[in-house]
């Protein structure tokens, strides 16, 4: 510029570009209400601001140009003192600059299209990606290179915890959507509450474990992780809500990557086809992953499952792996130290939480069971006192349970319990009183915080469970591991139901997955009172 430009004069020449009005662009560059038309016209009479706006023209495309004539004649004009608005802008000049700026903002939007067309050809026209292996276990290896190669389209993987086999399926998740650009991918648990906090952070661990981050966008309502050089989407469901999986419908491809995570929580194999027939769809090629840690059972239908597939399914693979087959350092210290600290106090719950065995004799849930007399000196001693509460009337009935943790032993004790109908809670507080059983904290049922607020009224500790989903089958899980001392003479009640609690079957005798709900009121108040302990859930994949 011959001349140069005071900072206001600049300013308003920007924003007279990107506003077309010459009043708004005056008071946005500094000028006061007041004195904006006086200073306005005046920078405007100088020929170097309407050349500096036209400078700035210059710099889009030809198509957004302000002509030199029409400059040159509005320098006239200026000269003149003729065709002059408020701020002494030519009119015709205003409507061309009007019209430029939604021009740019159209080619805007154009050249990001053509952008992101551009990243999608060189994504589909990029070389063939493979992840470093030195990010997955060992063991799963062969596994990979067994999907690069095409041979399998199925792969079950039970494991024990700590066996990282839920980070290796994410992580060969990533891999399959960079180098199949038509397919887009479905992960799905059983419960659909539990998914942001499990397989959606496990997923997005292994993009960044991957080193892939600028190339993933993460989305939340709905939980999706998308692909940004072409637009794969990685999907998350819940199996409770199958119209939420039917309705999936991707705006170009298919489905052909699904991830069964904690597949014995699925309600059986007919559950799994039926998702399966209705999510994938339109493709000659697919992967299916379905990973858990074995229940207990040798009978649950997902052991079963493994079994079937080993001795029937030529296109499957079964991929078995334990924290033993980790490097410790991904693990850490505490981690191997309660593992064996269960071998130690209970090898058969240890063969089956870590080492993914079922060993199991039959549909009993609870088989770590010692059936004894527990004398008072024994309960003298007890100083870790747990309690719990299952609010009933009829013919549900109440049930309160007090019970001592060896954690060191991983034992449970049953030292008392009030297993009644048809008591109001002033009597089952009052029974609590008379024992001196208000001594700890009793965790309730978060059915009736009515309940819950009459026992804080009485002078009882009490408060509400936090449940939540999943909770059941954590608690669950969580108490078959411990071994459950029963003295009949004590807890009648609470022990037959232990003792009888089995898993349903279906008509031809398999055991079906989940825990029944029924006959389970003294399993239910005793596994409120853990509720601090099974709430602590970690990644156990």
């Amino acid at each position: 510029m011959e001349q140069k430009l005071t900072i206001k004069q600049k300013a308003f020449a920007d924003y007279y570009l990107e506003t077309g009005n010459a009043t708004q662009a005056a008071k946005r560059a500094g000028y006061s209400e007041k004195t904006a038309y006086r200073i306005g016209a005046d920078n405007l009479k100088k020929t170097h601001v309407a050349a500096y706006i036209a400078e700035r023209q210059g710099k889009v495309e030809a198509t957004r140009l302000v002509s030199l004539e029409d400059i040159q004649a509005f320098r006239l004009r200026v000269m003149k003192g003729e065709e002059k608005d408020a701020f002494g802008m030519d009119a015709a000049l205003t409507d061309r600059l009007k019209a430029a700026n939604d021009l740019e903002k159209a080619l805007k939007i154009k050249e990001e299209q053509e952008a992101k067309e551009k990243a999608m050809e060189e994504a589909r026209n990029a070389k063939c990606y493979h992840m470093d292996l030195d990010i997955v276990a060992d063991v799963f290896h062969p596994m990979v290179r067994d999907i690069r190669r095409g041979k399998h389209s199925e792969y079950v993987l039970p494991g024990g915890r700590g066996s990282t086999k839920s980070s290796a399926i994410s992580c060969i998740i990533n891999e399959l959507i960079k180098n199949n650009h038509d397919m887009h991918a479905l992960v799905l648990r059983k419960v659909g509450n539990t998914i942001r906090d499990s397989v959606y952070a496990q997923i997005k661990w292994a993009i960044q474990k991957m080193d892939l981050e600028e190339q993933f966008e993460y989305k939340v309502s709905p939980l999706e992780i998308v692909y940004k050089p072409t637009g794969q989407k990685i999907f998350f469901r819940g199996a409770d809500d199958p119209l939420k999986i039917k309705s999936i419908k991707p705006e170009f491809g298919y489905i052909g990557i699904i991830w069964f995570e904690e597949l014995d929580q699925f309600a059986g194999p007919e559950e799994i086809r039926n998702i399966e027939q209705s999510a994938i769809r339109g493709g000659d090629v697919a992967y299916k992953f379905k990973s858990f840690n074995p229940p207990r059972s040798k009978n649950n239908w997902a052991n079963e499952y493994v079994a079937e597939v080993k001795l029937t399914k030529a296109d499957a693979v079964v991929q078995h792996s334990t924290y033993k087959d980790v490097p410790a350092e991904w693990l850490g210290k505490k981690f191997l130290d309660d593992a064996e600290h269960l071998k130690e106090v209970n090898p058969t719950a240890y063969a089956n939480e870590y080492e993914g065995e079922a060993n199991g004799t039959g549909g009993n849930v609870f088989e770590f069971i010692e059936e004894r007399t527990i004398t008072d000196e024994e309960i003298a001693s007890f100083d870790c006192i747990y309690q719990g509460v299952d609010w009933g009337w009829y013919p549900d009935p109440y049930a309160f349970i007090r019970s001592y943790y060896d954690a060191a032993r991983e034992t449970i004790y049953l030292i008392d319990e009030n297993y009644v109908n048809k008591q109001k809670n002033v009597a089952t507080a009052q029974w609590i009183l008379e024992r001196g059983y208000e001594d700890y904290m009793i965790t309730c049922d978060n059915q009736e915080k009515k309940s819950v607020a009459d026992y804080k009224d009485m002078g009882i500790q009490a408060r509400a469970a936090i449940k939540g989903p999943g909770s059941v089958e954590y608690g669950m899980k969580w108490l078959q591991g411990k071994t459950i001392v029963i003295d009949m003479a004590r807890t009648p009640k609470t022990g037959n139901e232990i003792k009888k609690y089995e898993y349903d079957r279906d008509k031809d005798g398999n055991i079906i997955s989940g825990y029944p709900d029924r006959d389970n009121h003294g399993i239910d108040a005793l596994r409120y009172s853990y509720e601090s302990f099974y709430n602590r859930r970690g990644n156990n994949a």
